[in-house]
């Protein structure tokens, strides 16, 4: 199995952490959150990875380079001069990529069981999945609408109260979707979901399991909460 890790943001909503920091590498209990969340993959079976890297990407790439100390495998896709967005560096690194691939964020910590997920995605024969969880603007704000098994809007702008579910935070795709990107240019998920939505290609897989990410303060506290819990 493989992931991708879009770890290219800038990271300003955890400004000062990230000055000369790239969000994925922000240490919490002397550790780079990326090392937590790797294992966390790697213990669901996923071997391979494709980092898409861009603000202070030679940091990442320096740090855990071909991933072997891991015990897994680690290729790099970087965006260049300028951001290319979530659905542009999956264009981007491209070459790099399988058939099918997990896709989530370098600053998510999700526990899920990937292997179930895959198999309910090859299982029929859409373009992609999107794994969501009925939010209820619990955890940040509801972003989508679910019917039939399918997503069928996908806003993260502009709310509605029918908006039940949020964007999890991993998708599965085929490699045939990213025909739907335009190549070299910032692109960024909403558009690119939206296209798959359009086409009737997104099937939801909806998870019990409230999601950990480190995007602001508040949410690292929490996670670095929650490690310590895990330990007791």
């Amino acid at each position: 199995m493989q992931a991708v890790i879009l770890a290219g943001g800038l990271g300003t909503r955890l400004r000062p952490f990230t000055n000369n920091t790239p969000k994925p590498m922000v240490p919490i209990n002397g550790r780079p959150f990326l090392e937590y969340e790797v294992e966390l993959l790697k213990n669901n079976g996923i071997r391979d990875f494709v980092l898409c890297v861009g603000y202070l990407g030679e940091k990442i790439e320096d740090h855990f380079r071909s991933g072997k100390k891991l015990g897994v495998d680690i290729q790099y896709s970087h965006d260049g001069e300028e951001l290319l967005g979530a659905a542009g560096a999956l264009k981007k690194a491209e070459p790099l990529l399988s058939d099918s691939f997990f896709v989530t964020y370098g600053d998510a910590y999700l526990l899920l069981d990937y292997q179930e997920v895959l198999q309910y995605f090859l299982g029929s024969n859409k373009l992609g999945l999107m794994v969501t969880y009925e939010n209820k603007n619990m955890y940040g704000k509801s972003d989508l609408i679910v019917k039939d098994g399918q997503v069928v809007k996908y806003d993260k702008r502009n709310q509605s109260e029918d908006m039940f579910w949020i964007n999890f935070g991993v998708s599965v795709l085929r490699k045939q979707s990213l025909e739907l990107i335009p190549p070299g240019k910032a692109c960024g998920e909403e558009e690119f979901y939206g296209e798959l939505i359009k086409r009737g290609e997104l099937l939801s897989y909806e998870t019990h399991n409230r999601f950990y990410e480190i995007g602001n303060p508040e949410s690292l506290k929490e996670f670095a909460e929650f490690l310590t819990l895990q330990k007791e």
